[in-house]
């Protein structure tokens, strides 16, 4: 399963499956009704703008580069609404070569 939809949903920010969520239930020692919660409709996002820094940093570069990424998707795939909910989403590290040339 990935991280990103198995954390969204302990948060309360995505809906699991029954079959997830009852995976999830056994993993991690949920109650009943906590289990039902990861089954139900949730409530997407937060009060904008952020006001965490890194969330804020998420919602700077949507509104910075979406318009650049809204015509690359576009003149890629066509016209159309991308999907916020049924997309994937993979983390990973990577070294920042501007810190690393600076001795950061």
């Amino acid at each position: 399963m990935s991280s990103v939809l198995v954390v969204g949903a302990l948060l309360g920010q995505m809906k699991l499956p029954k079959p997830l969520a009852e995976t999830a239930s056994k993993l991690f020692g949920l109650s009943e009704s906590e289990k039902r919660m990861l089954n139900e409709v949730p409530t997407r996002g937060t009060p904008m703008p952020p006001t965490d820094p890194l969330l804020y940093r998420f919602y700077e570069i949507v509104m910075v580069n979406g318009p650049a990424l809204k015509a690359l998707i576009e003149e890629e795939f066509g016209d159309g609404i991308m999907s916020a909910i049924d997309f994937d989403l993979e983390i990973d590290r990577l070294a920042n070569r501007k810190a690393t040339a600076s001795g950061w």
